[in-house]
């Protein structure tokens, strides 16, 4: 008769510490998943997470988040974002679904843009980001003037648009946009 031992492996949380606006560690952990997969940026020996890396590593039980040496829990660590900004839920719904998906995502504020997106299998660094990615929720109002910003936006720094349509019941749909020549 054959026996199974379940086997129960505590993987051990790597520890943040929240900033205003993002979060950090030096721990070596974080830096092994820097180098697997992306999250964070690496800045003078330590790891910066975005906001939403932060949370969407805290709802994946990956990390830990310490404010004032004191750990805070995912609802909290909502709650404090959705007040910098308003927007936090429909943006963090598509950050989600793109790393659950194996896209590696990052801020584009200095494109222009929300987000930008790499091709499955490539890593910030080896190549150029292949999108930007601008989630709105359905409720929206985006304008032919806003839609040509920000193809614009893309196209001079040379990737894709994509737009991601949030529902109410939380559904995502993504709109590839470009330029047609006729």
């Amino acid at each position: 008769m054959w026996m199974t031992k379940k086997i129960t492996e505590k993987v051990k949380k790597i520890r943040v510490s929240l900033l205003k606006d993002s979060a950090s560690t030096n721990s070596k952990e974080a830096i092994e998943l820097y180098d697997k997969s992306r999250f964070g940026e690496l800045v003078s020996g330590k790891i910066q997470y975005s906001l939403l890396e932060t949370a969407y590593l805290l709802e994946k039980g990956k990390i830990e988040v310490l404010e004032n040496r004191k750990k805070i829990t995912f609802s909290k660590l909502l709650e404090k974002i959705k007040k910098q900004d308003q927007d936090f839920p429909v943006k963090f719904k598509v950050f989600s679904d793109m790393r659950n998906r194996g896209y590696i995502i990052k801020t584009a504020l200095k494109f222009g843009a929300d987000f930008r997106v790499y091709e499955k299998g490539i890593k910030p660094g080896q190549d150029h980001a292949k999108w930007l990615l601008f989630p709105v929720h359905g409720n929206s109002r985006l304008t032919w003037y806003d839609l040509s910003a920000k193809t614009r936006v893309a196209h001079s720094t040379k990737k894709k648009l994509l737009i991601a349509i949030v529902d109410d019941e939380g559904d995502i749909t993504y709109y590839e946009i470009g330029w047609l020549r006729p």
